[in-house]
């Protein structure tokens, strides 16, 4: 069965740093494409990163370059999205997300909330 299991979202000040995690069960994230994605309010989910499997090659958002980046530790099969020099307008809802036998799967959402 899959599963994925955000964590680590909170509130923040403009310019902190946050750490989300993704726990995976029922695969092995190494063997596919995995994604973060978020959703602020009142607008759609969009793509935020991806690694992928073999090679582990990241791509991003452009409005988020430079500043997080997604990894993968293949033993403890989670995926995780460093974000640095957070904005206001990073605040959204953070989903992880995986595709798998052509079924795409998602966590239930972390919230980040960046506010002074």
């Amino acid at each position: 069965q899959v599963q994925l299991v955000e964590s680590g979202g909170g509130l923040v000040q403009p310019g902190g740093s946050l750490r989300l995690s993704c726990a995976a069960s029922g695969f092995t994230v190494s063997h596919y494409f995995m994604n973060w994605y978020r959703q602020a309010p009142g607008k759609e989910r969009v793509l935020v990163a991806a690694i992928t499997s073999a090679g582990g090659t990241t791509t991003y958002a452009e409005s988020v370059k430079g500043r997080f980046t997604i990894s993968r530790d293949n033993a403890k099969n989670t995926v995780a999205l460093q974000m640095n020099s957070l904005k206001p307008e990073d605040t959204a809802v953070y989903y992880c997300r995986a595709v798998v036998g052509l079924v795409a799967y998602w966590g239930q959402g972390t919230q980040v909330t960046v506010s002074s």
